[in-house]
C-alpha cells in the first residue's frame, strides 16, 4: 500500500505524535508499503511552503507556513494536499489527531472529500474537548463517512466513543514500542544502584533510584511528581522512624523548570532530587536500566509512552489508574496504580519499603514484553487501513 500519514506535528519537534508518527513511518516501510508524511511542521533548516524533505527515507511534504513561534497551523493547505494526494496514487490516508489539530483536521475531510480510505487516530483524551467536538460534529461526520476511527488506548477509545455516539465503532490503536531496545540486557543487574532486593534501612546501600520523564508543562503535572515524592518520603519516615534513602531523578525540559526548582529548594529536596534536562532516548534507556522504579502522576495520559518504556525496560510503574498507562499495566503485576496524588504516594511507599514486592514486579517486567512491540502494532495498522476500506 502506498500511506500518507498527515500531522499537524513532525520532526524535527519532539513530542508522542511526532516521533510515534515517524517510527511508524519506519515500520511500515518495513513492511514493504511507501510511505509520505504531510505536516505543518517546519523543517529543521526552515523548510516550508510544501518543499519535500527525505526524513531517514521518508518524502516528507513541508505544508508550514510563517507564523509566530513556528506554530504547526496551516489553513491554506487543503488545495495544495488535495492535489498532491490525487496526483500521488496513494492507497489510504492516516490522519493522527492531537488535542488541537486544526491542521489534520483539514486534512480529515480532504482525504474523505476525494473518497480515500481514511483511518483517524486520537492521541489525547477528549475530557476537555469533548463538549467542542460535538458541537462541530467532525467525528461523527467522519465516522459516518466511512472513516475507520481509533484512539491510542481503552481510555482515549472511550473518549472518543463518547463524541462519535453508536454509529461507528472506535478501536483501539496503540502507540508502538521496540522492546527489544527497551528490554535490558540478560547480563544487567535485577534493578539500579538500590538494587530491587535491597531494604530501605539496610546500612551502607546506595539509595532506590525513582526517575520519571515528561515535558516540564503544567498539562505533564511535573510539580506532582516532586510532592508524591516528598510525601511518599514522609510517609516512610513516619511507618519506619527514618527517611528513605532514595533518589530522585527526573528528566525533561519546558517551561515550568523554574518553578520546579524552586519547589525543590524550598522544601529542602535538592540534596536527593535532580533534574539534569532532556536526554536522548539512548541515554534515557540506559538510566532506566539502572533505576528501580518509575513515577508517572498525569492525569490526561492518552497513552504513556514513557511509561511504556519503563515497564519494558524493568521499571515498576507507578501511575494513576484511569489513564492510557493502565492498557499495559496491571496494579500489582507490572507496577502499582492509584486514583490520586495521595495515593500513588502510598504506592511509591509501598515499593520503597517492599524489596519482595519491587524484585517481583521487576522480573515480570523483564521475562513478559508488552503487547505494544511494533510489529504487533504495525499489524494493527494494516488492519486500520483495510477497515477503512484499502487494499
Amino acid at each position: 500500500m502506498k500511506v500518507a500519514l498527515l500531522t499537524d506535528c513532525y520532526l524535527p519537534r519532539l513530542g508522542g505524535i511526532e516521533v510515534q508518527t515517524h517510527d511508524l513511518a519506519a515500520q511500515l516501510r518495513s513492511r514493504g508499503h511507501e510511505v509520505e508524511v504531510f505536516t505543518a511542521t517546519v523543517g529543521e533548516r526552515g523548510e516550508r511552503q510544501g518543499f519535500v524533505e527525505d526524513v531517514d527515507g521518508v518524502p516528507v511534504h513541508r505544508m508550514a507556513i510563517r507564523l509566530p513561534w513556528e506554530l504547526p497551523v496551516n489553513p491554506f493547505a487543503p488545495p495544495q494536499v488535495r492535489q498532491r494526494l490525487q496526483a500521488g496514487g496513494f492507497d489510504v490516508a492516516h490522519v493522527q489527531m492531537g488535542v488541537v489539530s486544526p491542521f489534520a483536521t483539514d486534512m480529515a475531510g480532504v482525504a474523505l472529500g476525494l473518497g480515500l480510505p481514511t483511518a483517524i487516530t486520537w492521541h489525547c483524551l477528549m475530557e476537555r474537548s469533548r463538549p467542542l467536538f460535538r458541537v462541530l460534529g467532525h467525528a461523527r461526520r467522519w465516522g459516518a463517512s466511512g472513516a475507520a476511527l481509533s484512539a491510542v488506548s481503552g481510555v482515549a477509545a472511550a473518549s472518543v466513543q463518547q463524541v462519535v455516539g453508536g454509529a461507528s465503532e472506535v478501536r483501539v490503536f496503540p502507540n508502538g514500542i521496540d522492546a527489544s531496545r527497551w528490554s535490558p540486557p540478560p547480563a544487567a543487574p535485577p534493578a539500579g544502584a538500590g538494587g530491587a532486593a535491597s531494604p530501605i534501612d539496610a546500612p551502607g546501600e546506595a539509595p532506590i533510584e525513582v526517575v520519571a520523564a515528561m515535558r516540564f508543562a503544567a498539562r505533564k503535572r511535573p510539580m506532582a511528581v516532586l510532592e508524591v515524592a516528598a510525601r511518599a518520603r514522609d510517609l516512610v519516615a513516619a511507618s519506619t522512624g527514618s527517611g528513605p534513602r532514595m533518589h530522585l531523578t527526573l528528566f525533561g525540559e519546558g517551561p515550568e523548570r523554574g518553578r520546579l526548582e524552586r519547589f525543590a529548594t524550598r522544601h529542602d529536596m535538592t540534596d536527593w532530587v535532580s533534574m539534569p534536562g532532556r536526554v536522548g532516548r539512548d541515554q534515557l534507556r540506559e538510566r532506566y536500566w539502572d533505576s528501580d522504579i518509575y513515577l508517572t502522576p498525569a492525569r490526561l495520559e492518552a497513552f504513556g509512552i514513557a511509561a511504556l518504556e519503563a515497564r519494558t525496560a524493568g521499571l515498576p510503574v507507578v501511575a494513576r489508574r484511569d489513564t492510557g498507562v493502565g492498557d499495559f499495566v496491571v496494579d500489582g503485576v507490572n507496577g502499582l496504580l492509584g486514583t490520586d496524588d495521595a495515593a500513588l504516594a502510598r504506592a511509591l511507599a509501598r515499593l520503597l519499603t517492599d524489596p519482595e514486592l519491587r524484585a517481583g514486579i521487576t522480573a515480570t517486567n523483564r521475562s513478559m514484553p508488552p503487547e505494544q512491540d511494533w510489529p504487533a502494532v504495525a499489524a494493527l495498522a494494516e488492519a486500520e487501513y483495510r477497515r477503512a476500506g484499502a487494499s
